[in-house]
Parts: structure tokens; sequence; C-alpha cells
């Protein structure tokens, strides 16, 4: 495996123990706090992204 592969499966497996494992009240607390401090635009892209390449 090559770099952006493993950092696209590390980056996949933060964003699942944050956003899927949780529930609804916590996925509403970390994408107001995402959307307040203007986090939303680069992080969510990025999340994506690696979860394509992840899989």
């Amino acid at each position: 495996m090559g770099f952006v592969q493993r950092a696209a499966e590390g980056i996949d497996g933060m964003t699942r123990s944050v956003w899927d494992e949780s529930g609804t009240g916590m996925k509403a607390v970390v994408l107001v706090v995402l959307i307040i401090t203007g986090a939303a635009l680069p992080v969510i892209p990025i999340a994506w992204i690696a979860r394509r390449i992840a899989n």
C-alpha cells in the first residue's frame, strides 16, 4: 500500500469513529461546530475523498 492509501484509510477510520458510530445528538454537535468554525468547507470534502480512496 502506498502513502496515499494509508493516509486515506487513517482519515476514513477517524471519520467513521466520529460520524458513523455516533448518535444523532453528537452528529448535530459536530456538524454545528464545523459550520461555526468554518472548518466544514475543507473537512467534509477531504473526508469524502478519503472514504472513496480507502474503499
